[in-house]
């Protein structure tokens, strides 16, 4: 059952506020928007200590170091600036059995894996301001596992909207 923290979302125009809330797959949601699949650009993947904030949002032990395959990636609808920075956050018991191929997105949109089978997953969501962008942080149960999904909407996304 879906669930989050700071529902209310203020001082945003209703269009962000739909992606933001958005339950199902945002990828599936930017490409309906851009009218394209999305291009996406990976900056970073690789095996990375989780910090506290991250153990805790993963219900994982504080004081015990735990590693996670990481992977942070810009996506871009159908303009030359990125509309998202996503990192996806994959703690090792996590990637066991079939979710080893997390590991191995590369440029493939998360959504297309996690919403295949299913149009909605349990998650726990908590909204944030960083920089000027509003942006998701979003634990998701996934085939009984955990795995964190941050999603952080760049001007170039809140432009889109207003055309």
């Amino acid at each position: 059952m879906p669930s989050s923290i700071c529902a209310n979302i203020p001082a945003i125009s209703p269009k962000l506020q739909a992606f933001l809330k958005s339950k199902g797959s945002l990828t599936a949601l930017l490409e309906a928007h851009a009218h394209k699949p999305l291009r996406v650009v990976v900056l970073h993947e690789g095996y990375a200590p989780l910090n506290h904030r991250q153990k805790r949002l993963l219900s994982l032990p504080i004081h015990k170091p735990q590693l996670a395959w990481v992977r942070t990636v810009k996506l871009y609808g159908n303009s030359d600036d990125a509309w998202v920075m996503a990192t996806s956050i994959f703690p090792l018991p996590t990637l066991t059995g079939g979710l080893s191929r997390l590991r191995h997105l590369g440029r493939t949109p998360i959504g297309y894996v996690l919403f295949k089978q299913q149009r909605t997953l349990p998650y726990v969501r908590h909204y944030y301001e960083q920089q000027g962008c509003h942006g998701r942080c979003t634990v998701y149960e996934y085939q009984g596992k955990k795995l964190l999904i941050d999603e952080r909407f760049l001007p170039a996304f809140v432009d889109s909207l207003l055309a």
